[in-house]
């Protein structure tokens, strides 16, 4: 698919799989899904936009470079705070922007509880950022959201993506950038991707 990027990096790999054994404890857990979040920041930011800067160095002045402009970190709460702090440790003067949305367990669909965003969205991009990709729902209302503030640049990461969610995603936001730590093979009756890794925001939070 156009702008769909799937990691093939052999850290992210190794990393992946300690993710999902089920006996990895949820500060371990935790503490993958932040490093998955940095090495996810690092792909996903390498088409940002820069603007020049002269500086001194210990020897002479020289013309370097910066980011053009802000950034903005949107995790879908819960379970995207780790992510977000993956992706804050690569970027450290971002705005973290809070989205409360759950799956309503009968209709599979994205509700929203909470929703903490600026006044001001004048930012070069911002980054959706939840660990699943399942159904598509909570990523693409987030995006709408994002969309009518204003927000002109949008990316979406995330560490597993089910077909069925990435395809609706895509369909419903044909333009935005989309960073997938793995891409798996389907969901369940019950919406969870398989083989997954389970209850991503349970997992970091251990709340079982």
């Amino acid at each position: 698919m156009p702008r769909v990027h799937i990691s093939q990096h052999p850290v992210m790999v190794h990393k992946m799989t300690a993710l999902r054994n089920k006996h990895t404890p949820p500060p371990q857990f935790y503490r993958l899904v932040k490093e998955i979040g940095s090495l996810l920041a690092y792909e996903a930011t390498a088409q940002l936009d820069l603007v020049e800067k002269v500086i001194e160095t210990p020897l002479e002045s020289m013309t370097g470079y910066k980011l053009a402009g802000g950034i903005g970190i949107t995790p879908i709460l819960r379970a995207g705070l780790g992510l977000a702090e993956g992706f804050r440790e690569v970027l450290h003067d971002v705005q973290i922007w809070h989205l409360g949305l759950r799956r309503d367990e009968h209709t599979l669909q994205a509700m929203e509880y909470y929703n903490r965003m600026p006044h001001n969205v004048d930012f070069q991009i911002c980054y959706v950022v939840d660990p699943m990709l399942a159904t598509g729902g909570s990523a693409i209302d987030t995006v709408n959201i994002l969309k009518e503030k204003g927000v002109r640049r949008i990316s979406y990461a995330c560490i597993i993506a089910a077909p069925y969610g990435l395809l609706k995603l895509r369909q419903a936001h044909p333009d935005i950038d989309i960073y997938i730590a793995a891409l798996d093979e389907r969901l369940n009756d019950y919406g969870f991707i398989v083989p997954g890794l389970g209850d991503a925001g349970d997992r970091q939070f251990g709340t079982f």
